[in-house]
C-alpha cells in the first residue's frame, strides 16, 4: 500500500471514531444540506429576488452542473472504489449512500461548486461558503461512506467544472 492509501486510510479511520458509537444528528443534518435539492432552490430564489446577478448566477450554475455531472458519472464508473461502508469489516455507516461507489464524493463537488460560484458572484459570503462546503465533505467522511481523497477529488471537481462554466458562460454570452 503507497503512502497515499496508508495516509487516507489512517485519516479515515482516525475521522470516522469522532462519531463511531455516537448520535450523529448534526452531522447528518450537515450533509443533507449539501443534497442537490437545494441548490435548484437556492439558484430559483436568487434569479427571483436578486436582480443585480441573480439570473446570471442561476444560468452559471446549470452550466457548470450540466458539464459537472457526467464527468463525476464517468469518474465514479472509471474508478468504482468500493465505499469504506463496503470494503472495511466491523465499518457501519450512519447514512445510506445514495450509490455504490465513493469516487469522486459528488456531495462535495456540488458543494464545492456552488461556494465557487456563490463567492464569485456574491464575495462577501466567501468564508462562509467554503467553510460549509469544506463541512460537507468532512461530514460524508464522518458518516462513514466517503474516504477523505474521495473528498479532495470532489472538491477539486468542482472546483474545476465551477470554473469551466463561469468560463463558458463568458463564451457563450
Amino acid at each position: 500500500m503507497n503512502i497515499i492509501s496508508r495516509t487516507d486510510m489512517h485519516l479515515f479511520h482516525w475521522l470516522f471514531r469522532k462519531t463511531n458509537h455516537k448520535n450523529c444528528t448534526l452531522v447528518r443534518a450537515v450533509s443533507h444540506t449539501g443534497d442537490g435539492h437545494y441548490y435548484l432552490i437556492l439558484g430559483i430564489v436568487l434569479w427571483l429576488f436578486e436582480q443585480e446577478d441573480g439570473a446570471i448566477f442561476l444560468y452559471t450554475a446549470l452550466l457548470a452542473y450540466a458539464l459537472e455531472l457526467p464527468l463525476y458519472l464517468v469518474l465514479k464508473k472509471l474508478f468504482k472504489r468500493d465505499r469504506p461502508c463496503d470494503s472495511l469489516a466491523n465499518l457501519s455507516a450512519h447514512i445510506s449512500p445514495s450509490d455504490k461507489f465513493s469516487l469522486p464524493s459528488g456531495h462535495t463537488a456540488a458543494a464545492f461548486l456552488m461556494a465557487y460560484l456563490l463567492a464569485h458572484y456574491y464575495p462577501s459570503v466567501t468564508y462562509l461558503v467554503y467553510t460549509w462546503a469544506s463541512l460537507i465533505g468532512l461530514s460524508r467522511v464522518l458518516l462513514g461512506v466517503h474516504y477523505p481523497t474521495d473528498i479532495l477529488a470532489g472538491a477539486i471537481l468542482g472546483l474545476s467544472m465551477s470554473a469551466a462554466g463561469l468560463h463558458l458562460y463568458v463564451i457563450l454570452t
